[in-house]
Parts: structure tokens; sequence; C-alpha cells
């Protein structure tokens, strides 16, 4: 009987002209799909964004940053880490992350085994870098 009942639904809500698909036409005027090209072409010529990585370790010491960032790729194959020499430190950083948020949960992993690392802004993310979160 439920099976019944299940069968004249779905043929009743596919045949009733109600419910069935249609095409929807958006019309804006000139100015409008003017401004949303030239916003569209903007962003696409934008090679990097804002957003925020994990930085392990800071020193002045190139080898230790080198040897950090093996045993960072050891432990977690799948986070792309990456060091930066911004005189006179060597700054080992790690993901990439579009919201301070994102950043902050990866944090609390990672903080297990790094417990001096923090959050800091990087404004040379490429956005296929982008994680998204755990």
């Amino acid at each position: 009987m439920k099976y019944i009942f299940l069968l004249a639904t779905i043929l009743y809500f596919s045949n009733n002209p109600l419910f069935a698909q249609g095409t929807i036409t958006v019309s804006s005027e000139a100015k409008i799909s003017k401004m949303m090209d030239r916003f569209v072409e903007i962003n696409q010529s934008k090679k990097f964004i804002e957003g925020w990585r994990i930085q392990l370790l800071a020193t002045s010491d190139r080898q230790r940053v080198e040897t950090a960032k093996v045993q960072f790729q050891s432990l977690y194959p799948n986070i792309y880490a990456d060091w930066k020499h911004t005189a006179p430190y060597y700054k080992l950083r790690a993901g990439a992350f579009a919201s301070k948020l994102d950043a902050i949960r990866m944090l609390y992993v990672l903080k297990q085994d790094y417990p001096t690392a923090y959050p800091t802004r990087d404004n040379s993310i490429r956005p296929s870098e982008l994680i998204s979160g755990l």
C-alpha cells in the first residue's frame, strides 16, 4: 500500500505542470552587464590573493628551517609548507587559507607538534593553494 501511494505521488508531481522545469531568462541593463564584465576581468587578472598561513618557525639559521620543513612534510604530507627569507629571518609557513577562522582550525591541530605556531597574513597566496579547512 505504501509503495502504491509513493508511486502515485511521484507520477502526480512529475506530470503536474506546476512542478515542470522551465527556462529562466535574466536580463539586465547594458551598464550593469559592462560593470560585471569588468569585475570578472579584474578578478581573473589577479595572480595572488590575500589570505592566511600558519607560521611554524622563524630563525636566522637556514639549515634549521630546511630541516624543519622536511620534518613537517613527513608529519603532514598533505599540507603545503615552504620557507621564505625576510632578512634576517627564515620563516617556515604552512597551508594557505582564505579566512583566519580556517587557519585557526588548522592551527589547533598543528599546535600538538608546533606549540609556538601562530596564524599570519600573507598577500601572495595563489588561489590554487587555498585549503578550505579540516
